[in-house]
Parts: C-alpha cells; sequence; structure tokens
C-alpha cells in the first residue's frame, strides 16, 4: 500500500496551477517524501500572469507600534504586517520542451526514480541554453532599507528576481547570501522608508498560542490567516539540516514559502517553510522556521554574505529505550555519538563513539538536536565543557569549537540459524565495488546486509538490505566469519546492540527478541 503523505516545501506557486506536476524524495521518516524543485515554466504557450497586489490601506509606512488585539482585533495586526509581506517573482532556467508540448518537470528537474526516458529529449549538460521559467513566492520586509527575508528554495539559481509590495511597487532583487541547512535566504532591494516586521521571540511562543500567517498562497497577495502554534521544536522531518519548526494550523499553501508568521503582537515569530499533506495543499498542519533560529542567521549573512557555524565533529543519534539500557543510563536523554571525524575538536577532545553526550557548557543535552543547535551556536574559538557518559560513568572533557567546513557531513549469502535475536539476516563481505555503489566512507570495514526477512527481530529493529555492520554486542566484525563467530553466540541472549553505517551516516540499532 502506498503512503500519500508527505511534507512539502512551500514551492513558489506557478499559474496557472500544475500544482500536481510537484515531485518528491526519500526521506528519513518512512511514509514521508519531499518536494525536490521549485515549479516553473518553460516555454509553454501560456502566459505567466502578473500577480496584483491586494493590500490593505495603512497610515503609517512602518509597521511601528501596534494594536491591542483585545481592541482591535485580529484585523489590526493584519492591517499593519500585510505592507511588508511582497511577492518575489523569479526566472531560472526551465526545462525545453518537446515537440511544442511541456516536458514532464517532474522528470527533468526532479529526477524521478522510475519515470520512463522521453524520446527525442535534449541533452542538457553543453546542449543550447534552455528557456528560462517563472516562479513566484513570498518574502518578509525586514528592515526600512530593504532587506528581504525569504527561503532559499525560492531564490535559489534565480537569474531575475523582482520584488512587488502590496502597494505594487516593483523592484530588481539581490540575492544577499543563501543558507540551505536552514532554507533561508536574504535579498535586498534598492528602497528606503520601506515597512517592515519587527522581530519576535520564538522563544516565548505557546502550544494554543494564536498566529497569523501572511503571504501570497496561489499568487494570492496579501492573504492573512489565522491558527494556533499547534507545537514547538519540531525536527527529525527532513526537511533541512537544522530543524526546529513551529507546527501551526494556520492555512499555508504553495506560494507561502518565505511568508510572515506573526504573533498577535504583530511581530515576526517564523517564516512559513513546510506543509504536511495528501494533496500538495493545506491540511492542517503547516512548519516554519522560528525566529531565534532565523535572525542569527539573518545578521550573519547581512554582515558577512554567510552563514559561520560552530563545527564538533561527531555523528549522533536519539537515545531510545532500548539503547540506554544497552549503554547502561538511567534515562533516555543526551545525544549517542555514532562516529567522531578524524582530527575534528571532538577527536582531539577524546569523545568515542559510544559516547553519550548529556552535558553541554553546564546546559543539559536532551536529544541529537538538542546538541546540535548548542553546537552551531557557539561561537568559533570557544572551549567548552562537555560531559559524556561512557560505560555507565560521567567523563569531563573540554573541545575547542571550530568553523565548520563542510555544509554536511552480488554473491548471495547463506541466512543466519532461526535462532537468536539476528536470525533471517544474509550478508556477505563488503569489497570496493559494493562500498562505492553503498557511497560508503573509504574507511568502512564490515559486511553488508544482502537480506532481511521481513518480520523478523532485526527488520522490526529498522536494519534493512545495504547496512553495513561493524560492530555486534562491541564486537569488531570485519567478514563474515567474524559476523558467524558472533551470531553463533547470541542464540541464548534476547537482544543485539549493532552499529552500523548507511551511506555517508551510522547509528546504532538495538534488535530484540
Amino acid at each position: 500500500m502506498v503512503n500519500k503523505n508527505r511534507v512539502f516545501r512551500l514551492w513558489p506557486f506557478q499559474w496557472p496551477s500544475f500544482l500536481t506536476s510537484m515531485n518528491t524524495r526519500k526521506a528519513g521518516l518512512a511514509g514521508i517524501s519531499f518536494l525536490a524543485g521549485i515549479l516553473l515554466l518553460g516555454s509553454w504557450n501560456m502566459p505567466f500572469h502578473s500577480q496584483a497586489a491586494i493590500s490593505q490601506p495603512t497610515a503609517s509606512s512602518s509597521v511601528g507600534s501596534l494594536p491591542n488585539v483585545d481592541k482591535g482585533g485580529f484585523a489590526d495586526i493584519a492591517q499593519a504586517v500585510t505592507p511588508a509581506v511582497v511577492n518575489i517573482t523569479v526566472r531560472k532556467e526551465a526545462p525545453v520542451p518537446m515537440s511544442g508540448m511541456p516536458s514532464d518537470p517532474m522528470r527533468e528537474f526532479f529526477g524521478m526514480p522510475g519515470m520512463p526516458e522521453m524520446p527525442g529529449m535534449p541533452n542538457r549538460p553543453g546542449g543550447p541554453p534552455a528557456p528560462e521559467g517563472q516562479g513566484a513566492g513570498s518574502g518578509v520586509i525586514i528592515s526600512s532599507d530593504g532587506y528581504v527575508l525569504t527561503n532559499d528554495h525560492v531564490v535559489d539559481g534565480a537569474k531575475i528576481i523582482t520584488v512587488t509590495l502590496p502597494d505594487k511597487r516593483e523592484f530588481t532583487g539581490t540575492v544577499v547570501g543563501l543558507d540551505p541547512q536552514t532554507d533561508l535566504a536574504v535579498v535586498k532591494i534598492d528602497a528606503t522608508n520601506l515597512p517592515f516586521v519587527p522581530w519576535g521571540d520564538s522563544a516565548s511562543l505557546r502550544v494554543g498560542e494564536y498566529v497569523l500567517a501572511v503571504g501570497n498562497p496561489f499568487g494570492l497577495n496579501s492573504t492573512v490567516t489565522l491558527g494556533i502554534v499547534s507545537a514547538l521544536g519540531r525536527g527529525g522531518m527532513g526537511i533541512t539540516q537544522y530543524e526546529d519548526f513551529i507546527q501551526t494550523d494556520a492555512a499555508i499553501n504553495p506560494g507561502n514559502s518565505g511568508g510572515a508568521l506573526v504573533n498577535t503582537r504583530g511581530e515576526l515569530i517564523g517564516i512559513n517553510t513546510a506543509i504536511f499533506s495528501q494533496s500538495g495543499g493545506y491540511q492542517g498542519v503547516g512548519f516554519a522556521v522560528p525566529t531565534n533560529l532565523a535572525k542569527p542567521v539573518y545578521e550573519s549573512l547581512v554582515s558577512t554574505g554567510k552563514v559561520v557555524r560552530g563545527f564538533l565533529g561527531v555523528g549522533i543519534q536519539e537515545v531510545t529505550a532500548d539503547l540506554a539500557q544497552s549503554f547502561q543510563l538511567d534515562q533516555t536523554k543526551g545525544a549517542l555519538v555514532t562516529n567522531v571525524v578524524p582530527g575534528s575538536p571532538a577527536d582531539k577532545a577524546g569523545i568515542k563513539r559510544g559516547d553519550v553526550v548529556v552535558e553541554y557548557q553546564g546546559k543539559p543535552v536532551l536529544d541529537p538536536r538538542s546538541l546540535q543547535h548548542h553546537v552551531i551556536r557557539t561561537t568559533v574559538g570557544s572551549e567548552v565543557n562537555m560531559v559524556v557518559m561512557r560505560d555507565g560513568h560521567k567523563q569531563s572533557l573540554k573541545a575547542m569549537i571550530r568553523q565548520q567546513d563542510n555544509p554536511t557531513q552480488v554473491a548471495q549469502a547463506i541466512p543466519v540459524g532461526q535462532e537468536g535475536p539476528l536470525a533471517g539476516v544474509a550478508v556477505q563481505n563488503l569489497d570496493n565495488g559494493i562500498a562505492q555503489q553503498l557511497g560508503l566512507e573509504k574507511d568502512v570495514n564490515g559486511v553488508v546486509v544482502m537480506d532481511v526477512t521481513p518480520g523478523s527481530y532485526a527488520a522490526r529493529a529498522g536494519l534493512a538490505q545495504g547496512d553495513v555492520i561493524s560492530e555486534i554486542n562491541r564486537k569488531t566484525v570485519r567478514s563474515e566469519e567474524d559476523f558467524t563467530k558472533v551470531v553463533s553466540h547470541l542464540k541464548d541472549n534476547s537482544s543485539a546492540l549493532i552499529f552500523i553505517h548507511r551511506g555517508k551516516g551510522a547509528l546504532y540499532l538495538t534488535v530484540k527478541i
């Protein structure tokens, strides 16, 4: 059965509404996929309609002091904020149509697996330049001198950016900086005395609090919708590298990308970025980048054109109840270290794989996202104190945080016997060819999983074909012989702690009977 639930970035809306031509890509969460590109018009015989501004009159060119929501209602908030939420129209490369018909943007732009090749499709590399396409999203004026905050996916790769204010004034925008890791971008327009939305404190938000979303869904400029904060600190969605989303039920749709989420004081508390949907449209679950994450990114992009983040150099995963038991922990808190980058601050500090980071600069580390946020907010060059749990004991370490260099970090084997936690797992030796196919790092050793019996204990734990097992119960596994030897002693065990490599990442799994 196909799971149709999807998380969509709020990709710039395109007239006419070919919203069904939105592609998805695999995500780390089962049943969730993500839109992978901007929807564009190529040289289709359909015009891109100008998007007339629909604004409410305002007596002032600045948001300034805002009315009390109890007296003026939400209308006063909307009237104060909408003049500072703009429409962003972009021109990008678009696919060349075949025989006068529109090409399939899902296949052309997004490389959808399983889509058939279309005969006569020109070869893009080295071929003639593609025609320009158009798309549109939203943006928020942050300062009166023309700095606009929006989503990275709205303007990334744009050849021409046009910023249209609700009063119908148009400006050519220039990209100041992009930050794909948070899906944020800053655009500058040459203007002064502009209306703007003041920063709010997203950390003060409470679940259930009223919020308003302002943007240009489906090209309908200056649209205001009302909702509440449904949840805070949403992460692990696979939408961006650094996630701490505000979840809201305020209606947001394609074209709302980069628009404002404001509180009842008319302050910016989020940038609308994605929706969870079965149809690609609003279903009551939207996500916004909180301003406490967005503001430092904005300030860094404006001052330097890039974002400088602290770097520790560890791979981390969440501590489950099973893992807590395996690592002699009394609670399911902290960040479990799955790998340490050689020569990194973590390596020099003495952090080891299997350590659980529980404290950073005197602040508790609740989960991997918590540690990540602490590190990226640390001033480069600072020495930090950390506490890790190792073999059931606390250990204090010091690390010198440095700047992040990179934004990211056919034989059939015989299945094991039908006893033990790893029953039904088939493996074979890992060779260079398989390692290259799987996209593994050069120093990875172990056995590659060729098959996992559906419904087995290992399958239920999350072990999958293509995973590389390098440890079982803290014992090194480098070959089929090692695997068989270790597994032979597991028949009477009720669980097994395995360490696996999956693509460029690594993690621990607990397989239990």
